[in-house]
């Protein structure tokens, strides 16, 4: 079964009223319904009149067919439309192109249609299944946007609630660190001073330590000298008299620890 596509063109020929233009298209021929709301026209293009055609233009069937709905299905600016009598009622449908910076032009015939009505409820029909169609889609576009919309305000509103979170949270960060920071340099300070009043003051505790404990040690030193010489003294007069001994008693001396 061959693919099948329609298409509706309100089209405003030169010096002519608006006609619409009902095509159907297939891949190898097409056929048009016409009307003015007054008359109506067909063109049936069978698959032969098609090749005939894209054969005298050099070109495929496919794309012959394809480049007729382009121009039949939409209007085109640069385009020239006409829509002139040919005689018994007859039509001559044409429209202008360019290719390779040549203009050209296609014509095809219409015949007066056999059943005028049938021609006309065709169009009028199409067009009004377009429309719903259209409509639908709107309104399912425009629900579908209503949500969209909804659903970017919620996540506006959620990113808006983490950055303030983030935003308060460094804050309160920075904050403590501050504090702790000052705190710091507050206990720096203090040592800072202490140790320029002491310097000051001239007192340094452990310079006046080491100095005591070297003192201490050379008196220390003194007297232990003196201790082994007045033990050493009486052994060499053990042969004497006990007077002599008594005479060579050592005397104890006394030991002053300095404090």
């Amino acid at each position: 079964m061959e693919e099948e596509r329609h298409t509706c063109l309100k089209l405003v020929p030169q010096d002519s009223e608006p006609i619409f233009v009902k095509g159907s298209w297939f891949p190898s021929h097409f056929h048009l319904s016409i009307t003015d709301g007054l008359h109506t026209w067909i063109c049936h293009a069978s698959q032969d009149d098609v090749q005939d055609r894209a054969a005298l233009w050099d070109q495929p069937v496919s794309d012959y067919v394809l480049l007729a709905e382009r121009y039949l299905g939409f209007q085109q600016p640069a385009s020239l439309y006409r829509f002139t009598d040919a005689g018994d009622s007859n039509k001559r449908l044409s429209w202008t192109f360019e290719k390779e910076g040549t203009k050209l032009e296609w014509r095809w015939k219409c015949q007066p249609s056999p059943d005028s009505k049938e021609t006309t409820a065709g169009i009028l029909d199409f067009l009004m299944d377009a429309n719903i169609k259209l409509s639908e889609e709107v309104v399912r576009k425009t629900q579908s946007f209503e949500m969209l919309k909804v659903e970017a305000e919620k996540c506006l509103a959620q990113s808006e609630k983490i950055n303030k979170e983030r935003v308060d949270f460094e804050s309160e960060i920075y904050a403590k660190f501050l504090a702790v920071l000052n705190s710091k340099k507050a206990k720096l300070r203090d040592l800072r001073d202490q140790i320029s009043n002491k310097k000051a003051a001239g007192k340094f505790p452990e310079e006046e330590e080491e100095g005591s404990t070297d003192k201490t040690e050379s008196f220390d030193d003194g007297s232990d000298t003196d201790d082994e010489t007045s033990e050493e003294e009486p052994a060499e007069k053990v042969s004497g008299t006990s007077k002599d001994i008594l005479v060579g008693k050592p005397r104890g001396r006394k030991r002053i620890a300095r404090i």
